[in-house]
């Protein structure tokens, strides 16, 4: 399935059905009169956020959404049917914003099950038994039905995960993601293997969360440069980022200070969230070199540096322990840990 986390579409509420004009007309009934029923509602537009979607796709090839009209009054006093409401899926995380140049947000479905209602359709017209009164016993005037609401709007998905991995190109952040989760992230030895985000579950210490991976940041990606910085929207909520730094690289520091730049260029509050900074790769050197490497980009960034190799397995015990503790400080000392031992009980 490609991935999609950005579609135009255009959604349009029903109009009200129109109300009737009818008069009673009975044989051996003496009293006739109007009676001619008002108009139903027009459906709803309605966005709801389900499991199980992770992109955007279905909405490149279906980009118009109409809910139904009502249905026009009738005589003997009958209200038209109020038409269906029309239930757009959306992943959870989509964002809805205005098509105007700011991007207004509109509304943002963060929670499994959430339904908003996005357009009201419109009331059904007035049927011309409502309009009798004293001195306008025969009315034959009806109301039309007010129209649906109608707007082309942007669908933006954000991805939800708890931590998020950044880096340059080629930092090993996909390979971080296959050894601690369950996902299955392209590797390769070229810049940009990944392009498109991960999401991963990972389980430590009895406890599960989700980290995401996003393309790698160059210099000068806020400005387009590289795949640019449209995918760093996917970590926006995440509660900690996971900063891998190759320790190959010829200026450890310099590699940071890049992916921190880009960051502050982007904004979204990126640049204030909690950070966990690692020196990945380090199954190629020796204990020397690490330790001068930790140094170098301990001075930069400010922060202690973890060491670790996602393609040996070493040091990742360490961050997952670290990551967890960030994500959920009360679990992160290893209590509600479910050993499989005790009473069995179904509550």
């Amino acid at each position: 399935m490609h991935f999609l986390d950005q579609a135009k579409i255009f959604v349009k509420s029903g109009d009200g059905g129109p109300g009737a004009v009818s008069f009673r007309r009975e044989k051996y009934i003496e009293y006739g009169g109007p009676d001619g029923g008002n108009g139903g509602k027009g459906g709803d537009i309605v966005f709801e956020a389900v499991a199980g979607l992770n992109t955007l796709i279905d909405f490149r090839y279906t980009q118009h959404f109409k809910a139904r009209r009502g249905t026009p009054g009738a005589g003997r006093d009958r209200t038209g049917a109020g038409g269906d409401d029309l239930v757009i899926a959306v992943p959870v995380g989509t964002q809805i914003l205005a098509d105007d140049d700011e991007r207004s947000l509109l509304a943002d479905l963060t929670k499994e099950g959430e339904r908003i209602v996005f357009l009201r359709g419109g009331d059904g017209g007035r049927g011309n038994a409502s309009y009798k009164s004293s001195t306008n016993r025969a009315p034959r005037q009806h109301g039309p039905g007010w129209p649906g609401e109608e707007m082309w709007v942007w669908l933006r998905l954000k991805l939800l995960a708890d931590a998020g991995l950044v880096g340059l190109p080629n930092a090993g952040k996909s390979t971080f993601i296959n050894a601690v989760t369950n996902a299955q992230a392209k590797v390769g030895a070229y810049a940009f293997t990944t392009t498109r985000p991960q999401l991963g579950v990972v389980s430590h210490k009895g406890h599960e969360f989700v980290v995401a991976d996003i393309p790698g940041l160059i210099e000068g990606a806020a400005d387009g440069a590289g795949i640019g910085d449209r995918f760093l929207g996917h970590i926006e909520r995440c509660r900690v980022l996971l900063h891998l730094v190759d320790a190959n690289d010829a200026d450890v520091a310099t590699s940071y200070r890049i992916v921190r730049d880009e960051l502050e260029a982007y904004g979204g509050g990126l640049l204030d969230k909690p950070v966990i900074v690692a020196l990945n790769k380090v199954d190629t050197l020796d204990e020397e070199l690490i330790a001068a490497l930790s140094a170098e980009l301990a001075e930069e960034s400010g922060q202690p540096v973890m060491a670790l190799s996602g393609a040996s397995g070493a040091g990742i015990g360490s961050v997952l322990d670290k990551l967890l503790e960030a994500i959920a400080p009360d679990k992160a000392d290893g209590q509600d840990i479910d050993d499989g031992e005790g009473d069995w009980s179904p509550i």
